[in-house]
């Protein structure tokens, strides 16, 4: 048990995919100017990383390492990724068209965000296991969210702020993440020292 809680925190504070990794930064850029497609996005991530870990964990441990096909594990990762990626967006335009309609082009991104992919990958590449990969890959959505979530509110400051024209725009966003990012860098070692 305290195996599962290191895995969810280190991969929710200490190896957070966007501030730490920084992986995923297209949506975290793109989709943190409100709070609620934040908050869409990074459930849609969720749920995405969840399901991509459940499906591709299986697929590699009992048919691509058995049968010496390992080279194709980012293309069938991918190809997995990319038919989760339409699942949601089917739900989404079905039963919740109005964050449908407000993450745009940023939804179908989610194919590519390579924070999915790299979550999958690395699961296998730390040699989790099954469970383990699932609390990892839901420790990871769950530090997707608190970033995107974190930097929506970084945002909404900065909309009000007095900011030199040099700095307005992307220059502005672009050091505010990496703030918020160096926020992160505080945890590492706690987690550590918590469970020693």
């Amino acid at each position: 048990m305290t195996k599962f809680i290191i895995i969810m925190l280190s991969a929710v504070f200490i190896n957070n995919y966007v501030l730490s990794r920084f992986l995923g930064i297209c949506p975290f850029l793109g989709v943190s100017k409100k709070l609620n497609q934040a908050t869409g996005m990074s459930i849609a991530v969720i749920f995405v990383m969840l399901m991509a870990t459940a499906v591709t964990w299986p697929i590699q441990t009992y048919l691509l390492d058995p049968n010496n096909l390992g080279y194709l594990q980012t293309i069938v990762f991918i190809l997995v990724i990319a038919a989760l990626v339409q699942l949601v967006e089917i739900i989404l335009k079905r039963y919740i068209p109005s964050l449908h309609k407000s993450l745009g082009v940023y939804l179908p991104l989610i194919t590519t965000n390579c924070a999915v992919l790299g979550v999958t990958i690395l699961n296998i590449d730390e040699g989790y296991t099954f469970a383990e990969s699932m609390v990892n890959s839901l420790g990871s959505g769950l530090g997707f969210f608190l970033a995107m979530v974190m930097f929506s509110g970084v945002r909404s400051r900065i909309e009000g702020a007095d900011i030199p024209k040099a700095f307005q725009g992307l220059p502005v966003t672009l050091v505010a993440a990496s703030i918020t990012s160096l926020s992160f860098l505080g945890f590492s070692g706690v987690i550590d020292n918590l469970f020693a």
